[in-house]
Parts: C-alpha cells; sequence; structure tokens
C-alpha cells in the first residue's frame, strides 16, 4: 500500500469513528449489543452452537446465497435430490453456513422465499461440524467450525420483515466477511497479470456498469445465465467481474452505477485468453459486500463522487457527448425501408427523429487494418483530435491548451433487414463499447484472430436497435444514423413488432 493512501485511510478511519464501521472497541461493542439482544429473545448466539444441541432457535441475517441444484439420488436411482445453501450472520464475528436438502418443491420454494439481505429465524437444524478441507473449497469460509442443515421433517424457517428486527443486526450487511484492507486493488491485479491466473482474492471497487443478464442453453441442454459488471477504481477506469449463478445476478441489478462500491470476498481471477486481459469471476465462495462501511470503502465511494462529473477518462465519450434522449420514450419501429421513407419526409427539417429497428450487423469491419475503429477525442468537446499535428479543429486549441484526448471507439457499420441495408451506421463511445462487450484497451490488446472471432460473433444476430437519424445539409451523405444502443433481439418482442 503506498504511504499516501495509508494517510486518507487514517484521515478516513478518523472520520467514519462515528458511522456504521465496526472495528477494535466498537466491534465488540456491537457483538455484546447483539449478543444481549438474541439472549433476550431466546435465540442461541451463532458463537455458542456445537453438535449436542436440540431445539434451537437462530436468528441472523443472509449475507450470501446460492442457486439451487440437483443431483442424482444414489438411494433412489433414476430420481434427484436438491441443496442450496446460504451464510447467515448474527455479529461482527460470527456467521455460518446453512445447507439445505430434500425434493425439488421443497429447495426451490424455501430458496425462492428470501433473497441476500433478508433476516431469517431458524428453528431446530441439524449442527454438524464441517470438514474444513472438502467444505471450504466450495463454500465461504467461515469462523464457526460448524455448519447448520435445514430438513423438510425437522427444521423451519421464517422470513422476518425488517420492521421486526433489531437495526444492529440489520447493519452487519454493510461488513465485509474479510478485513476492510485485505483487498487487491484494480490496479494491482492488471500489474500482477499471469502471476494471479487461478487465484482466490479480496477485491474492493465501485461498479461501472451492469450488463443485462444474458441467458443460454448448453449442449447438455441445461440453462445457463451470464452477467458481467465492470468495476473501476482509483488505479483502474474499467475491469471485468463476471457473475454466472441467478443470485450473484440479482444482486447485482440492484447495484447502481457510479454510486455503488463493493467488497467482493473470495473472487477468483483469471487471465482471459479471448480479451487478453485479467477478470474477476464469482463462485460459490464468493461474499459480496454492498456500499461496506468500512474507511477504505468511504475513500473510493468520496473518490467516485468527485470524479462522476468532472472527469471525462473514466466516461469514455464525455458527459458532453452522451445521447441525453432517454430510450424508453423512443416506440417507433421501422423497417430500414420504412425508415428511408420517413427520411425522405422529413427533409428540410432540422430536428432529428429517432426509432428502432429489428436488423441484423451486416458490415463490421473491426479487424480490418485499414479501418480506422479506435480514435483520439478531445476531452473539451468530444471532437476528433487530428493525430499528425494533435489539435481539436472544432475547439481550435492545439495540444498545450486542450485538456487532454482520450481514446474511444468511433466506426461505421451497416445494419440490413429484409427491405434493405443502412450503409454507414455511426457506432461510437460506451454505446460501441455495450455493442462489442469490451472496453478500448481491451479491443486494442487483442490479436487479429480474436478481432475477427468478436465480428463474427455479432454478424448476422437479430438485434434491435435504437436510431438517431439527423440531416446533414452540407454533407455529402445527407443522413446520418447514430446508434444509441445495439443488443440482441428477443425473438417474441421483434416477431410481434415487425408483424404489428
Amino acid at each position: 500500500m503506498n504511504p499516501g493512501r495509508r494517510l486518507l485511510l487514517a484521515s478516513a478511519g478518523a472520520e467514519a469513528g462515528a458511522g456504521r464501521s465496526v472495528g477494535g472497541q466498537t466491534r465488540r461493542d456491537t457483538d455484546r449489543i447483539m449478543a444481549n439482544s438474541i439472549v433476550s429473545k431466546n435465540f442461541t448466539a451463532l458463537s455458542d452452537l456445537h453438535p449436542n444441541m436440540a431445539n434451537l432457535k437462530i436468528i441472523g441475517i443472509v449475507i450470501g446465497k446460492t442457486d439451487v441444484k440437483g443431483f442424482p439420488d444414489r438411494k433412489n436411482i433414476g430420481s434427484e435430490r436438491y441443496t442450496f445453501s446460504f451464510t447467515i450472520r448474527d455479529s461482527a464475528a460470527h456467521f455460518v453456513n446453512v445447507a439445505s436438502w430434500g425434493n425439488e418443491d421443497y429447495v426451490r420454494a424455501l430458496s425462492d422465499s428470501f433473497r441476500v439481505g433478508a433476516c431469517v429465524i431458524i428453528e431446530n437444524p441439524l449442527i454438524q461440524i464441517k470438514d474444513l478441507e472438502r467444505e471450504e473449497k466450495f463454500s465461504p469460509a467461515t469462523p464457526s467450525h460448524c455448519k447448520l442443515l435445514l430438513s423438510e421433517n425437522h427444521s423451519r424457517m421464517k422470513v422476518c420483515s425488517n420492521y421486526e428486527v433489531d437495526t444492529k443486526l440489520l447493519s452487519l450487511i454493510y461488513l465485509p466477511v474479510k478485513e476492510s484492507s485485505d483487498y487487491y486493488s484494480l490496479g494491482d491485479i492488471v500489474a500482477n497479470g499471469h502471476s494471479l491466473d487461478g487465484r482466490i482474492i479480496n477485491v474492493l471497487a465501485a461498479v461501472r456498469s451492469v450488463g443485462k443478464p444474458k441467458y443460454f442453453t448448453t449442449s447438455d441442454q441445461r440453462k445457463g445465465q451470464r452477467c458481467e459488471v465492470k468495476l473501476y477504481d482509483e488505479t483502474e477506469s474499467s475491469f471485468a467481474m463476471i457473475c454466472w449463478d441467478n443470485e450473484s445476478i440479482l444482486l447485482a441489478q440492484s447495484w447502481m452505477p457510479r454510486e455503488t462500491v463493493i467488497f467482493a470476498s473470495d473472487v477468483r481471477i483469471s487471465f482471459d485468453k479471448f480479451r487478453n486481459c485479467m477478470t474477476a469471476t464469482v463462485i460459490s465462495k464468493t461474499i459480496i459486500t454492498t456500499n461496506p462501511d468500512t474507511p477504505e470503502a468511504n475513500i473510493l465511494l468520496h473518490f467516485i463522487r468527485e470524479n462522476k462529473e468532472t472527469n471525462p477518462l473514466d466516461d469514455e465519450i464525455g458527459s458532453c457527448l452522451k445521447e441525453s434522449i432517454n430510450l424508453s420514450t423512443i416506440d417507433d419501429v421501422y423497417t430500414v425501408e420504412q425508415l428511408k421513407v420517413k427520411a425522405l419526409k422529413n427533409e428540410g427539417k432540422a430536428d432529428p427523429f429517432y426509432g428502432i429497428l429489428y436488423a441484423y450487423i451486416s458490415a463490421l469491419n473491426i479487424d480490418d487494418e485499414t479501418t480506422k475503429v479506435v480514435r483520439s477525442k478531445c476531452s473539451g468537446c468530444g471532437s476528433i483530435v487530428n493525430e499528425a499535428s494533435s489539435i481539436c479543429t472544432t475547439c481550435n486549441r492545439d495540444s498545450s491548451e486542450f485538456k487532454s484526448a482520450f481514446l474511444s471507439f468511433d466506426m461505421l457499420i451497416d445494419l440490413s433487414d429484409h427491405t434493405g441495408t443502412l450503409h454507414f451506421c455511426s457506432l461510437t463511445g460506451s454505446v460501441a463499447e455495450e455493442t462489442l462487450g469490451c472496453t478500448v484497451n481491451e479491443f486494442l490488446a487483442m490479436t487479429d484472430e480474436q478481432r475477427t472471432a468478436l465480428k463474427w460473433q455479432l454478424l448476422l444476430e437479430r438485434t434491435k436497435i435504437y436510431l438517431k437519424v439527423s440531416l446533414l445539409h452540407r454533407a455529402r451523405a445527407r443522413l446520418r444514423m447514430s446508434v444509441l444502443s445495439c443488443k440482441l433481439a428477443d425473438p417474441v418482442e421483434a416477431s410481434r413488432s415487425l408483424s404489428g
């Protein structure tokens, strides 16, 4: 850790002393208060668990949860048993893993009844000594030597309303399960590169963007899902974290980009050969704390708030370049032919119009060395900077006067449907990043073969495209088609919209 960061941490620690952060004496006080609260309500504290106990009643807040999975039942050939697990906490220092086994209806109903952040009361669980070597390889590491088992016949679980629960218990959701200073910065991960490949580490970072979940079916007909979250901090502007399970995807969908900080305990770091960069993956051991109340997280939160509006380099295309139109207000659907007719009718009008197009990307020259895909842009106005002279012709500023330049996607694509083709549609900035699924730096690190593979992933896939159509009076190409969003289309939605 660098000296400057140590000073910041010391300062933040002093300021956060009266907050929710728990450390040292504050942590002991919280444990004592929680223990007194639990005893007074006839609950058994997690710190007191041992295998010979019976008829227990335990209360805790859920800090982690896995998906339901089915396994062949060796006792009943041809049938399956189902299971899922979660982690509960009743004090700063104590949390345990809970597993449920049973038939599909029971296990799925139990799993669907709560999410991370819920407070639950568990009655009559079975207490077992956990096998450290075997279980903590796939489950979150806990300070307890015990684990809890829930069975349909003997155990009961109730989800509590937050109004019924002591606020001290609710506040535990903001405490990471690892020491608040025990993490890698994103810059450290990138700098260490291959040496961290396969390692399981902790990460503290801010959420830059949350992708939409993508659903798929494997070759053996199993359903799957995937969601990519882009993270950033003071040391790295973009870093991918992949979620493969439904529980972590649901949690990620609740995060507000550029307003949320997460502490991800026990994520797997790996080198992505396709994108030629390091990535993080949420695994069954991972516990993610949203907006942790720690000095380190408070510093990062202050950083992202300070830089939210003022640092265009973290925003790729800058706030002045972003399209302000709300996509949800665009509902006119066109074919290519209808869009061209509409553009002709609008000739002579200064205002642009907007529409939705269900089409294919029919030309995407991202692997052609003669085609410029990434350009240097002025951070002041967003215009392309002349690479030879380093001058922004729009601002008329030279490199010593304008703030700085940043790299951004700036490319032309063709869009086609059954009625025709729109040539030279503009795909730029963060919209291009979302469409390609990579940042500018990740793209520049790709080999020609990787760029070609990426191109063929996107070509001839039915997409839902939001377009802005502008008339350029003095340009040779009189129409400018700007892509505002380009994502895979839902086949049913596309069919219904086109038939309507």
